[in-house]
Protein backbone atom coordinates (compact mmCIF):
# COMPACT_ATOMS: atom_id res chain seq x y z
CA UNK A 1 0.00 0.00 0.00
CA UNK A 2 2.89 2.30 0.53
CA UNK A 3 3.68 2.06 -3.19
CA UNK A 4 0.20 3.12 -4.13
CA UNK A 5 0.40 6.18 -1.85
CA UNK A 6 3.63 7.17 -3.55
CA UNK A 7 2.07 6.70 -6.97
CA UNK A 8 -0.90 8.85 -5.97
CA UNK A 9 1.36 11.67 -4.72
CA UNK A 10 3.35 11.53 -7.99
CA UNK A 11 0.18 11.73 -10.03
CA UNK A 12 -1.03 14.75 -8.02
CA UNK A 13 2.29 16.55 -8.49
CA UNK A 14 2.20 15.91 -12.23
CA UNK A 15 -1.38 17.18 -12.38
CA UNK A 16 -0.36 20.37 -10.56
CA UNK A 17 2.54 20.90 -12.98
CA UNK A 18 0.22 20.40 -15.95
CA UNK A 19 -2.28 22.90 -14.47
CA UNK A 20 0.49 25.50 -14.03
CA UNK A 21 1.62 25.04 -17.64
CA UNK A 22 -1.94 25.37 -18.93
CA UNK A 23 -2.42 28.54 -16.88
CA UNK A 24 0.78 30.05 -18.25
CA UNK A 25 -0.31 29.24 -21.81
CA UNK A 26 -3.66 30.97 -21.27
CA UNK A 27 -1.89 34.06 -19.92
CA UNK A 28 0.43 34.16 -22.94
CA UNK A 29 -2.51 33.82 -25.34
CA UNK A 30 -4.49 36.58 -23.60
CA UNK A 31 -1.63 39.06 -23.97
CA UNK A 32 -1.73 40.95 -27.27
CA UNK A 33 1.10 40.20 -29.60
CA UNK A 34 3.43 43.02 -30.38
CA UNK A 35 3.44 43.23 -34.14
CA UNK A 36 5.67 45.87 -35.67
CA UNK A 37 7.35 48.88 -34.14
CA UNK A 38 6.07 51.43 -31.66
CA UNK A 39 4.94 53.79 -34.44
CA UNK A 40 2.96 51.16 -36.35
CA UNK A 41 1.23 50.01 -33.14
CA UNK A 42 0.42 53.62 -32.22
CA UNK A 43 -0.93 54.28 -35.71
CA UNK A 44 -3.13 51.19 -35.53
CA UNK A 45 -4.42 52.28 -32.10
CA UNK A 46 -5.30 55.74 -33.43
CA UNK A 47 -7.10 54.25 -36.43
CA UNK A 48 -9.10 51.94 -34.18
CA UNK A 49 -10.00 54.79 -31.81
CA UNK A 50 -11.11 57.04 -34.70
CA UNK A 51 -13.24 54.27 -36.20
CA UNK A 52 -14.95 53.64 -32.84
CA UNK A 53 -15.40 57.37 -32.30
CA UNK A 54 -17.08 58.00 -35.66
CA UNK A 55 -19.35 54.99 -35.13
CA UNK A 56 -20.44 56.35 -31.76
CA UNK A 57 -21.03 59.86 -33.11
CA UNK A 58 -23.26 58.43 -35.84
CA UNK A 59 -25.41 56.76 -33.18
CA UNK A 60 -26.09 60.08 -31.41
CA UNK A 61 -29.56 61.52 -31.98
CA UNK A 62 -29.09 65.27 -32.27
CA UNK A 63 -32.02 67.57 -31.26
CA UNK A 64 -33.80 69.70 -33.83
CA UNK A 65 -32.86 73.37 -34.19
CA UNK A 66 -36.18 74.55 -32.74
CA UNK A 67 -35.72 72.38 -29.67
CA UNK A 68 -32.18 73.72 -29.09
CA UNK A 69 -33.40 77.34 -29.35
CA UNK A 70 -36.32 76.68 -27.00
CA UNK A 71 -34.07 75.01 -24.41
CA UNK A 72 -31.53 77.86 -24.63
CA UNK A 73 -34.27 80.47 -24.12
CA UNK A 74 -35.52 78.60 -21.03
CA UNK A 75 -32.01 78.48 -19.57
CA UNK A 76 -31.38 82.19 -20.19
CA UNK A 77 -34.77 83.17 -18.71
CA UNK A 78 -34.05 81.05 -15.63
CA UNK A 79 -30.67 82.75 -15.18
CA UNK A 80 -32.29 86.21 -15.38
CA UNK A 81 -35.02 85.30 -12.86
CA UNK A 82 -32.57 83.79 -10.36
CA UNK A 83 -30.26 86.80 -10.78
CA UNK A 84 -33.12 89.22 -10.06
CA UNK A 85 -34.17 87.24 -6.99
CA UNK A 86 -30.61 87.29 -5.63
CA UNK A 87 -30.34 91.01 -6.43
CA UNK A 88 -33.60 91.68 -4.53
CA UNK A 89 -32.44 89.72 -1.49
CA UNK A 90 -29.12 91.57 -1.53
CA UNK A 91 -30.76 95.00 -1.68
CA UNK A 92 -33.27 94.07 1.03
CA UNK A 93 -30.62 92.74 3.39
CA UNK A 94 -28.42 95.80 2.81
CA UNK A 95 -31.33 98.10 3.64
CA UNK A 96 -32.18 96.04 6.73
CA UNK A 97 -28.59 96.14 8.01
CA UNK A 98 -28.36 99.90 7.32
CA UNK A 99 -31.50 100.45 9.41
CA UNK A 100 -30.03 98.29 12.15
CA UNK A 101 -26.77 100.28 12.13
CA UNK A 102 -28.65 103.59 12.25
CA UNK A 103 -30.81 102.35 15.10
CA UNK A 104 -27.76 101.13 17.01
CA UNK A 105 -25.99 104.48 16.52
CA UNK A 106 -29.05 106.43 17.68
CA UNK A 107 -29.54 104.25 20.72
CA UNK A 108 -25.83 104.30 21.48
CA UNK A 109 -25.61 108.09 21.34
CA UNK A 110 -28.74 108.46 23.49
CA UNK A 111 -27.26 106.33 26.27
CA UNK A 112 -23.65 107.48 25.87
CA UNK A 113 -22.12 109.11 28.96
CA UNK A 114 -18.57 109.39 27.72
CA UNK A 115 -17.11 112.38 25.93
CA UNK A 116 -16.61 111.81 22.17
CA UNK A 117 -13.03 111.53 20.93
CA UNK A 118 -13.24 114.83 19.00
CA UNK A 119 -14.01 116.84 22.14
CA UNK A 120 -11.20 115.12 24.04
CA UNK A 121 -8.68 116.07 21.38
CA UNK A 122 -9.82 119.71 21.33
CA UNK A 123 -9.60 119.96 25.11
CA UNK A 124 -6.08 118.54 24.90
CA UNK A 125 -5.29 121.17 22.27
CA UNK A 126 -6.61 123.89 24.61
CA UNK A 127 -4.35 122.63 27.41
CA UNK A 128 -1.37 122.67 25.06
CA UNK A 129 -2.22 126.20 23.93
CA UNK A 130 -2.51 127.48 27.50
CA UNK A 131 0.85 125.89 28.34
CA UNK A 132 2.38 127.60 25.30
CA UNK A 133 0.94 130.94 26.45
CA UNK A 134 2.54 130.55 29.88
CA UNK A 135 5.97 129.90 28.37
CA UNK A 136 5.52 132.80 25.96
CA UNK A 137 4.70 135.09 28.86
CA UNK A 138 7.88 134.09 30.65
CA UNK A 139 9.92 134.73 27.50
CA UNK A 140 8.39 138.19 27.20
CA UNK A 141 9.52 139.19 30.68
CA UNK A 142 13.11 138.17 29.92
CA UNK A 143 13.17 139.97 26.58
CA UNK A 144 11.73 143.22 28.08
CA UNK A 145 14.70 143.48 30.39
CA UNK A 146 17.24 142.97 27.61
CA UNK A 147 16.11 145.33 24.85
CA UNK A 148 13.18 147.32 23.54
CA UNK A 149 13.26 145.73 20.12
CA UNK A 150 12.50 142.38 21.72
CA UNK A 151 9.47 144.03 23.31
CA UNK A 152 7.86 144.67 19.95
CA UNK A 153 8.52 141.12 18.90
CA UNK A 154 7.14 139.63 22.08
CA UNK A 155 3.95 141.70 21.84
CA UNK A 156 3.49 140.41 18.29
CA UNK A 157 3.99 136.85 19.54
CA UNK A 158 1.48 137.40 22.33
CA UNK A 159 -1.16 138.67 19.93
CA UNK A 160 -0.61 135.69 17.61
CA UNK A 161 -0.86 133.29 20.58
CA UNK A 162 -4.06 134.96 21.69
CA UNK A 163 -5.44 134.58 18.16
CA UNK A 164 -4.63 130.88 18.23
CA UNK A 165 -6.36 130.52 21.59
CA UNK A 166 -9.46 132.20 20.14
CA UNK A 167 -9.37 129.81 17.17
CA UNK A 168 -9.28 126.74 19.44
CA UNK A 169 -12.17 128.18 21.48
CA UNK A 170 -14.16 128.60 18.25
CA UNK A 171 -13.37 125.01 17.22
CA UNK A 172 -14.45 123.62 20.58
CA UNK A 173 -17.70 125.63 20.41
CA UNK A 174 -18.42 124.25 16.91
CA UNK A 175 -17.77 120.67 17.97
CA UNK A 176 -20.05 121.06 21.04
CA UNK A 177 -22.80 122.54 18.80
CA UNK A 178 -22.61 119.50 16.51
CA UNK A 179 -23.20 117.11 19.41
Amino acid sequence: MADTDKDILKAEKEAQKAAKKAKQERIKQSKPKKDGTFFSRTGNSVKKFWKDFTGTVKKIVWPARAQVLKSSAIVLASIVVVGLVIFGFDRGLNALFSLGEDLAENLGSAYSTTEPADEKSTSADEKTTSADEKTTGEDEKGSDAENTEGEETSSDETSSDEAEGENTDAVSEESSDEN
